[in-house]
């Protein structure tokens, strides 16, 4: 019998789901001072997917704040008995992972690289070496591994219990047994906000609802249109009978091109992985209640794809005995990253879910993330990569969610390649142009849903070195420099700001200053209150109460989210339109002949837009470039947009994708959210302040705060600087994230890189390291190198671009 506890009437915050993330989430509440908290688990702690997790904990990820969110949790969990007085099981055993093949090699070299520039403990090692790590493999296939000292395993359920202990200690309540059935909202003139739970056991008024249900999270969410695109996939792994040369220190041992991870347990080994493609399971509307600590059937054929390469790494294995097989659902999400943060268009309605099958990594980190993102209001670091805002409705579709998580869990352990392309669930978003561009032989990737053009290429492959289709768009970008060329930007996100507080509105929230004359064109970020990047796009006046926003692809959501949520209601246009780049220095000519408008340098000054006649058709031209040329993006009635294109194409412009428009934008040394443009970073550190009203009067939001580390910088210490670079050697191919080194010290980080056609080598741009100022002169005087896969080659930084 369970003792059946009274819910209180009310409750600053509601918690749904007591899981390891959910128990984080309160336990981190509570630590910053909120002890009115209240955790609903609809059984017991831990019962739905943390108790079968395997407990590993790798904190070297692919990204800096990735890495220092799984940092925070293996720190946490080392401590945590010490605070609450219940073990966690966790033990810093460190990580092995090897290597079958060159690209996997160059994989790790990668990686190991990444460690350096995250002042995180790795060594590349050979074969002789993982094999004395790890005596019980074989490794006459390996040409190398890595091994990882910080990695370490941790008991999931202990965990979740000293999570929660440490959360009661500070007032939390926790109350199992209680189904949640729905939510309540009121609508206000801010727009709609959570007031509480439903549950089978009573109402529960809230400030503050945060669902962290696990694969329950999506149906919970559909209750008040909150979209959590997550899919359920069965994942499988078995503890073995005793294996020789196993013993509770020994490392993890991942073999990704075998897909299979291993680590030991009461003297034998879990034998787990994440097979090419995945078995899904239910559907997030026909999940099962109760479902409490249970396993779905042993399903050994599906699972044979991991044991066979098991056998290949362990032969031993081929005489030990199996204690125990496990097969249990874990939710996976469209892009292999978790969802964190607040839902748009419901106010205090907050969510921790879908992690993938690396939630006990992530949970001490997530839970101090998501808790301090409730206490202050707005994130407190870069969590873009997380942020629930990056799904639109659409992405909520379950048949389509189906068939991405049969892709999605094999990622896990498939080459990383740059510039992978998601291949399952496509196309969910077309422009007018789409089978046009297909014809004339594009090969598509995909942002926000939107299938668009990257190159002109036969066909497309993935390399570590230079690809297949680089000549292709070496062609485009020569021709985008020398004559013109017809870039299909249709997923621009473009959303319309009207009205009689249209000018007021955007004047806080935008950090440039957009009280322009109707016709011109503003490049401008949006600030948090830290002074740190939320978007970057430009804001064009339309008229004298109306103004159209034009931002990246990714965006869309959450850039209305928060102009919502900073009192600037405005309507989003981007499936009205299609957009034509039209660029190079042939563009004039070529747009003036199609049209009878005014094209001249005196007719049609830069960063101006107007309507004009093109082919017959009428669009809104704004001269604005984000790839260094002359040129105009032609804003179309969708209806029209083939028309558009044919006479464009006719009159003799280039097709080119956005592989070319990536290079092109890195010679002229522009940046890209997500990438340069941060949460984590601001104007300062971007160079980026004279797009900024700073020098001005006019206040806008993150002013005091950009002001404040302006003067901080100025009074010395160390920062970071964004700053071009260019390899001296054409043979070298870089893609992002590479290490930066000055007289051969670890200095910084490569954040975008591409092949510049016209300076003959790899350009990109990277934030640089500096006890002081970051000066033309400090830069001419360093040895700059860059780290590709362990060969280091010289690089030249500079702070203007090396076609600016």
């Amino acid at each position: 019998m369970w003792l059946v506890v009274d819910l209180p009437s009310r409750a600053r915050v509601v918690i749904v789901g007591g899981g390891v993330i959910g128990a984080s989430v309160a336990y981190h509440l509570t630590k910053l001072g909120w002890s009115d908290v209240l955790l609903l688990e609809q059984g017991t702690l831990s019962c739905g997917t943390t108790w079968h997790a395997a407990g590993l904990v790798g904190p070297l990820r692919a990204s800096e704040s990735g890495t220092r969110l799984v940092q925070y949790s293996a720190e946490l969990y080392a401590a945590l008995e010490a605070e609450t007085g219940l073990a966690t099981g966790y033990r810093n055993v460190g990580g092995v992972i090897v290597a079958r093949t060159e690209d996997r090699m160059v994989q790790l070299r990668r990686t190991a690289a990444n460690a350096v520039a995250y002042d995180m403990p790795c060594e590349l090692i050979g074969p002789e070496r993982a094999q004395e790590l790890w005596p019980p493999m074989q490794v006459d296939d390996l040409l190398g591994a890595i091994w990882l000292p910080g990695d370490g395993k941790v008991n999931p359920s202990d965990v979740t219990q000293s999570l929660a202990k440490g959360a009661r200690q500070r007032g939390a309540r926790i109350v199992e047994r209680v189904r949640v059935t729905g939510f309540d909202g009121i609508d206000g003139p801010a727009g709609r906000r959570v007031t509480g739970v439903r549950t089978d056991r009573g109402d529960v008024e809230a400030e503050v609802v945060v669902n962290c249900a696990g694969q329950w999270a999506k149906a919970l969410g559909d209750l008040v249109g909150v979209t959590l695109p997550l899919h359920s996939a069965e994942h499988f792994y078995v503890v073995t009978e005793t294996v020789a040369g196993t013993h509770p220190d020994l490392p993890i041992m991942r073999d990704p091109d075998g897909w299979t991870y291993f680590k030991e347990e009461t003297g034998g080994l879990v034998v787990g992985g994440f097979e090419p493609e995945a078995k899904p399971w239910r559907s997030p509307d026909d999940l099962p209640y109760p479902f409490e600590f249970q396993l779905l059937d042993e399903d050994w054929e599906h699972f044979s794809v991991l044991m066979d390469q098991a056998l290949v790494r362990i032969p031993a294995l081929e005489e030990t005995g199996i204690r125990k097989f496990y097969n249990g659902p874990e939710s996976f999400t469209p892009d292999n990253q978790f969802l964190l943060g607040e839902a748009p268009g419901l106010a205090g309605y907050f969510v921790g879910a879908g992690f993938n099958s690396v939630g006990i990594a992530s949970a001490g980190g997530a839970g101090r993330a998501l808790a301090e993102w409730i206490v202050a209001g707005e994130p407190q670091d870069d969590l873009v990569a997380v942020d629930v805002r990056r799904f639109a409705p659409f992405h909520g579709d379950h048949a389509w969610l189906r068939s991405r998580v049969s892709e999605v869990l094999g990622l896990h352990y498939a080459v990383p390649w740059p510039n992978r392309e998601m291949e399952s669930g496509r196309p969910q978003r077309t422009s007018p142009l789409h089978d046009r561009l297909a014809a004339r032989g594009a090969a598509f990737g995909t942002r926000m849903g939107w299938e668009r053009p990257n190159v002109f290429a036969p066909s497309v492959d993935y390399s570590w070195g230079k690809p297949a289709w680089l000549a292709a768009s070496a062609a485009e970008q020569r021709a985008t420099r020398s004559d013109v060329a017809v870039f299909d930007q249709t997923s621009f996100s473009k959303y319309v700001v009207s009205g009689p507080d249209a000018v007021a509105g955007l004047q806080w929230a935008c950090a440039a200053d957009v009280d322009v004359p109707v016709g011109h064109c503003v490049y401008t970020p949006f600030l948090n209150g830290r002074g740190t990047y939320e978007a970057d796009l430009t804001v064009t006046r339309t008229a004298a109460d109306s103004f159209l926003l034009v931002s990246s692809s990714a965006t869309t959501i959450r850039d209305l989210d928060w102009l919502a949520r900073h009192g600037v209601p405005a309507r989003d246009v981007t499936e009205d339109h299609a957009v034509l780049g039209v660029m190079g220095p042939r563009s004039r000519d070529l747009l003036a002949s199609l049209s009878e408008d005014d094209w001249s340098e005196e007719g049609f000054p830069f960063a101006t837009s107007r309507l004009v006649t093109v082919a017959g058709v009428e669009v809104r031209a704004t001269r604005m470039t984000y790839v260094g040329e002359l040129g105009w993006e032609l804003m179309v009635p969708v209806a029209d947009a083939p028309a558009a294109y044919d006479a464009i194409s006719a009159a003799g412009a280039t097709d080119a994708g956005y592989s070319a428009i990536e290079s092109l934008r890195l010679e002229k040394g522009f940046r890209a959210f997500g990438r340069e443009l941060t949460p984590d970073y601001g104007p300062v550190e971007a160079g980026l302040v004279f797009a900024t009203a700073l020098s001005g009067t006019k206040d806008f939001l993150g002013r005091s705060a950009l002001e404040a580390h302006r003067a901080a910088l100025a009074a010395g210490g160390p920062r970071r600087r964004l700053v071009s670079l260019v390899v001296e050697s054409p043979e070298p191919m870089l893609w992002g994230g590479e290490l930066l080194l000055r007289d051969g010290v670890p200095c910084g980080q490569v954040t975008s890189a591409a092949w510049g056609e016209t300076v003959g080598s790899c350009v990109g741009l990277g934030y640089l390291r500096h006890d002081g100022p970051v000066t033309s002169d400090w830069l001419a005087g360093g040895g700059f190198q860059v780290d590709v896969a362990g060969e280091r080659y010289a690089v030249r930084c500079s702070l203007r671009a090396p076609l600016g």
